[in-house]
């Protein structure tokens, strides 16, 4: 992803979230993807999809048992 597409999909989720604190950072990776922190807490990666000349972003969230609150 280019810095252009990076801001724009920082824009979009911050709206749609409701949350300045959302935040994409570049990395230098291979496959091209980009973390998503909310503050200081990495929260997931965001990969880029061109198929048949279509555009998507997919973001992808791991949410570990031990960080879930007990019942």
């Amino acid at each position: 992803m280019n810095q252009s597409e990076i801001a724009r999909v920082q824009k979009y989720l911050r709206t749609l979230f409701g949350s300045n604190q959302i935040k994409l950072q570049a990395e230098a990776s291979k496959d091209g993807s980009v973390e998503v922190n909310v503050g200081d807490e990495f929260i997931g990666v965001i990969y880029k999809d061109e198929e048949d000349g279509e555009i998507s972003y997919a973001f992808n969230m791991a949410i570990l048992a031990m960080d879930l609150p007990e019942d």
